[in-house]
């Protein structure tokens, strides 16, 4: 075949390569449904209830300014597809800024979204979308006499990892081949509490600072932000600042209270009991504990906020003699905090 040949049938092959390779909309089963997911995210920490903390922020006393608290931004997300008829939802994931999302053979779909670079969140009853929720693993302290006392129940825990979620309830068909924009703002599920410790007297004797925040919400649920009426104990360490000990300790917020940012109005609170506690060891090796009912300030600060407790008082006469007590070496001791395996949360 000369040349001239060899190009005719060349230039024969581009032309037939579309009738080949091209299809009809209405007979192609290979294409599917996109919706083009771009992701928004809301740095918030707190949701103002009426402290005014933001306006009012004196980083000089807190050590910080209020920016400083805000979550940083995640590095990915999970997405669960739920389609009409009760079947397993699908599972995608995503980059932070969204992408384009394939949602298969068409009908309505409701989407699940949160980030999912956490340690300690464990997601659960995710088959069943009204139910899927977010909690945090269990944490044993086998000093918490005081507060056992006034909350036996509560399951002890570790603060959440910051989370996310964002959901869409009904995302209407989209056309074969066709691709619908898909806006979506990320909102927090899990705020930070800036908790003050104010010694009266006795700083100079404590050597280490660690502390606990009873009746707050075990859980959230993951479609609405609605948190979980079954309470918690959230254990946390603290660190030392020139009046006391100071913690920034996250948490899902108080049991049982919608969000308005949700959608949904803020109900009256329930009557509940909130209560912080102080731990110390002394430089001589000895312990102390501390407890407050801190109910009054949860009530106006039901996500986020900043809780204060004072006159705090180790007297001299309880540091007294030489136990041998190195805080670089015994730490906690015997008492330190242990983290359980995921299979022991209840």
């Amino acid at each position: 075949m000369n040349s001239k040949s060899l190009l005719r049938a060349f230039l024969a092959a581009i032309v037939m390569v579309p009738a080949f390779t091209s299809c009809r909309k209405e007979l192609c089963f290979n294409h599917f449904r996109n919706a083009a997911v771009a992701l928004e995210w809301e740095y918030e920490w707190e949701r103002d209830y009426g402290a005014g903390h933001a306006a009012d922020w004196d980083a000089d006393f807190h050590g910080f300014g209020y920016d400083a608290l805000r979550p940083e931004r995640p590095e990915g997300v999970t997405l669960l597809t739920y389609a009409l008829g009760g079947t397993e939802p699908s599972t995608s994931f995503l980059p932070v800024e969204g992408a384009d999302v394939n949602l298969g053979e068409g009908g309505e779909h409701s989407l699940l979204f949160f980030n999912n670079d956490t340690e300690y969140i464990v997601i659960s009853d995710i088959a069943s979308l009204p139910e899927a929720r977010a909690t945090t693993t269990s944490r044993s302290r086998s000093s918490l006499g005081l507060i056992k006392e006034k909350h036996p129940d509560e399951r002890t825990i570790n603060p959440p990892d910051v989370l996310f979620g964002s959901f869409v309830d009904k995302l209407p068909e989209i056309g074969l081949h066709e691709s619908a924009p898909l806006p979506l703002r990320m909102q927090p599920l899990v705020y930070t509490y800036v908790v003050h410790y104010e010694f009266e007297h006795g700083l100079e004797h404590v050597a280490l600072v660690r502390g606990a925040l009873a009746g707050m919400a075990e859980a959230v649920y993951l479609r609405d932000g609605v948190t979980s009426e079954e309470q918690a104990t959230i254990l946390y360490d603290c660190e030392f600042a020139g009046y006391g000990a100071v913690a920034k300790v996250r948490s899902f917020g108080v049991p049982g209270f919608p969000d308005e940012y949700y959608g949904r109005s803020a109900e009256s609170r329930a009557s509940r009991v909130y209560t912080l506690n102080l731990e110390v060891r002394l430089t001589n090796g000895a312990f102390k504990e501390f407890t407050f009912d801190v109910s009054d300030q949860m009530a106006g600060q039901p996500r986020g906020g900043v809780i204060t407790v004072s006159g705090i008082r180790v007297e001299d006469n309880e540091n007294l003699g030489d136990s041998g007590f190195d805080v670089t070496v015994d730490g906690w001791g015997e008492h330190v905090d242990i983290d359980l395996p995921v299979g022991n949360q209840k």
